[in-house]
């Protein structure tokens, strides 16, 4: 078209050439670039914002719509897909959609993405700040490049920078083999962020695929951190390694599925059925914690449940016999707002039980034994799950509930050889290290070395009640007795021994417990205190870590 365009001009001006002399000659020599307009700044700042909105728009698609229709199929969400369930509805504004890793070699310089398989950025949770990443395995699997690093990096230092949570998304496969020891620089940067984070901001995970090598330490340095059933792993060595080395066969299930983690291992927090599950028990989490290590206006949920309110049937709900198994977490409910808490790890170390809940619409954290398992006995797992709680109320603020229903430590070969001695004093550590607020209601009996562990008196503890049915004793009175006296008269002095001891009247004779309270307002008396203990403050000698 062009060329008969030129064939047609020319025509025309010879045909007049008597009225146009010279010009002729001109056009004879005219090419296509003397007829497609030169570029100027306008026309190139045209074609950028085209350029500019078609990598947006490729951004938005990660690895591209095959990869997500896959990702779909396996029952997982997209990474956009997720932050849009998890922040509030257009709160999220990203950082770095535009970047792109800078690797040459293995032929990656011709397979380059925009975002390079994290999303990142902030948003808000109910009206609260909070930052977030998200990794798209739509893109090289979510591996971990310098630049997704980066991006991560970026994330973290800004919520540091203004004091906000950190929620971060993990499905990654890992490092990214074509980058080297660029990629595990990367995750030294990261893993460094969330030393940093620890303790100043709320830091949580979500496992929401493959996590795998070194990736298993960043999140294994958060808060807490929550998995998907059947689409979510975590293990420093996958199975065919495993196989290789110990010859010992196995599935990614089964030596780091959700399950694993929850129930044996301990090393995730809770585990859900799908993505959406998921995030929205993150997002119910979330608005019990504060924003920052100090946020002087903690997260108030109104609530109708008045501090007055009397809960009588607490009074029968715990058996008379000390042997008689019961759930704790029927008192707690009875106890807190609304009958409402969030139970932190409640898959894992059953005898324990360890949950954010509300006082008057404020957040409280509650640590309670549980004689519906394992008798309420403190070991090695209870005391490493209740420690590591204990120690997060105390870094963000969060006053401690302690109920007490415990026989002692658990005897036996396989707890002493596990480290019970070493494990058992992080909880009486982390409990005296503790300046928050904190409340202790000894149920029915504390016995032995755990009656100091749990939050008593010798402690620091603020307020320490006891029930009537409480017993506060070296042991049992039938053990005690025993010993003391030998195997003789037995009967006869187990119930000397127990209306001497199996009551708080000795605990409250020497002031380590504060009253002996009915029951039935236990949730009056702990509100009041809670509201005298807002001005608490505690100084502490210098030092630079315990």
């Amino acid at each position: 078209m062009l060329q008969q365009g030129k064939k047609y001009v020319l025509g025309c001006f010879r045909k007049h050439q008597h009225l146009h002399r010279g010009i002729t000659s001109s056009f004879s020599s005219i090419s296509d670039d003397d007829i497609m307009p030169k570029p100027t700044s306008v026309t190139l700042k045209a074609d950028f914002q085209i350029r500019l909105a078609a990598a947006k728009e490729s951004a938005q698609i990660g690895g591209g719509l095959d990869r997500i229709q896959t990702q779909h199929k396996r029952g997982k969400l997209t990474a956009r897909e997720r932050i849009s369930l998890l922040l509030d509805e257009g709160s999220f504004r990203e950082y770095d959609m535009l970047k792109t890793h800078r690797c040459g070699e293995f032929g990656m310089d011709k397979e380059v993405y925009y975002g390079d398989g994290v999303v990142t950025g902030h948003g808000q949770i109910r009206g609260r700040k909070v930052f977030v990443f998200s990794q798209d395995f739509t893109v090289f699997g979510g591996s971990l490049s310098e630049t997704h690093a980066e991006k991560i990096c970026k994330v973290m230092d800004m919520a540091l920078r203004v004091g906000a949570p950190v929620i971060g998304l993990n499905d990654s496969g890992g490092a990214r083999i074509q980058e080297g020891v660029d990629s595990l620089g990367g995750y030294a940067d990261v893993f460094l962020r969330n030393v940093e984070a620890s303790g100043v901001i709320p830091q949580i995970s979500l496992i929401m695929g493959p996590c795998a090598g070194g990736a298993v330490y960043s999140p294994a340095m958060t808060d807490f951190i929550f998995m998907v059933k059947r689409t979510s792993y975590m293990f420093v060595t996958g199975p065919n390694v495993v196989k290789t080395v110990t010859k010992e066969e196995t599935t990614q299930e089964l030596l780091g599925g959700a399950s694993t983690h929850t129930t044996l291992s301990g090393v995730a927090h809770g585990a859900y059925d799908n993505d959406i599950v998921a995030l929205k028990n993150v997002r119910e989490l979330f608005d019990y914690l504060p924003l920052n290590n100090k946020d002087q206006t903690p997260p108030l949920r109104e609530t109708l449940d008045s501090r007055n309110r009397e809960e009588p049937s607490l009074r029968y709900l715990v058996p008379d016999d000390p042997n008689t198994p019961y759930e704790m977490l029927s008192v707690i409910k009875k106890i807190v707002d609304d009958n409402t808490v969030f139970e932190i790890m409640p898959d894992f170390a059953q005898n324990i039980l360890c949950c954010f809940a509300r006082m008057e619409g404020r957040t409280v954290g509650v640590v309670a034994n549980n004689p519906g398992h394992l008798a309420g006995c403190l070991d090695i797992n209870s005391s490493i799950k209740a420690a590591r709680f204990v120690r997060f109320l105390d870094s963000f603020n969060i006053p401690i509930i302690t109920l007490v229903d415990v026989p002692g430590f658990l005897p036996g070969t396989a707890q002493e050889h596990g480290g019970i001695i070493r494990n058992g004093a992080k909880l009486l550590y982390a409990y005296a290290e503790a300046t928050v607020p904190k409340l202790t209601v000894i149920v029915r009996k504390a016995y032995g070395g755990a009656y100091d562990v749990m939050s008593s008196k010798h402690l620091k503890g603020d307020f320490n009640y006891a029930w009537p049915g409480a017993e506060v004793a070296v042991m049992g009175a039938k053990g005690a007795v025993e010993i003391i006296f030998k195997g003789k008269d037995v009967d006869q002095k187990t119930i000397e021994y127990t209306d001497r001891f199996a009551n708080p009247m000795v605990a409250a004779q020497r002031g380590f417990v504060d009253d002996v309270i009915d029951p039935a307002v236990t949730r009056q008396r702990l509100c009041e205190d809670l509201e005298i203990l807002q001005s608490k403050k505690v100084d502490r000698p210098w030092r630079k870590h315990g």
